[in-house]
């Protein structure tokens, strides 16, 4: 296997990932209410909801890191495929 197709299945690999925990974090924000009115006895709803806060919250760092390693593996891909272009003209 190439190196430019092993770059190919990475990038691919990346970004698969990437797109899942996307669905998952909308997944997530559907069930996340934007304004609750709550009395005393709707507690479990606020725990709830506080819960969905901290689980989109902590997929924000993935998320960030996983699309930053996609775009920089498209690009080094690129480049290498320009690169192995040039090299063959």
């Amino acid at each position: 296997m190439s190196t430019l197709h092993m770059l190919f299945l990475s990038w691919g690999v990346v970004t698969a990932l990437l797109i899942c925990l996307l669905i998952y974090r909308s997944t997530l924000s559907t069930r996340e209410g934007d304004q609750i009115f709550l009395n005393a006895s709707e507690s479990t709803i606020a725990d709830e909801q506080r819960a969905i806060v901290a689980k989109l919250q902590k997929l924000s760092a993935p998320i960030t890191a996983l699309t930053v390693v996609s775009g920089v593996l498209l690009l080094v891909t690129a480049a290498f495929w320009l690169y192995q272009g040039y090299k063959s003209f």
